[in-house]
């Protein structure tokens, strides 16, 4: 791995982790399901934010972001 490839993985991995704990936070304020629609801009852009979300959601309510 070259020096160029390290920093493109931090900096994916960082940027996902905060989009994962600010989801988590409008989620917990807002459980009727708009912000899934509110989001996906975010998955498109970053595919470790599609797991984690998809992990991170017992009420099933991510059917679109499961199939992405």
């Amino acid at each position: 791995m070259n020096m160029g490839q390290d920093r493109q993985m931090q900096m994916i991995g960082g940027n996902g982790g905060h989009q994962f704990r600010q989801y988590a936070r409008q989620n917990a304020r807002n459980m009727n399901g708009y912000n899934e629609v509110q989001n996906v801009r975010n998955q498109i852009r970053n595919g470790n934010l599609v797991a984690a979300r998809a992990e991170g959601n017992a009420a099933g309510q991510n059917a679109n972001q499961i199939r992405c």
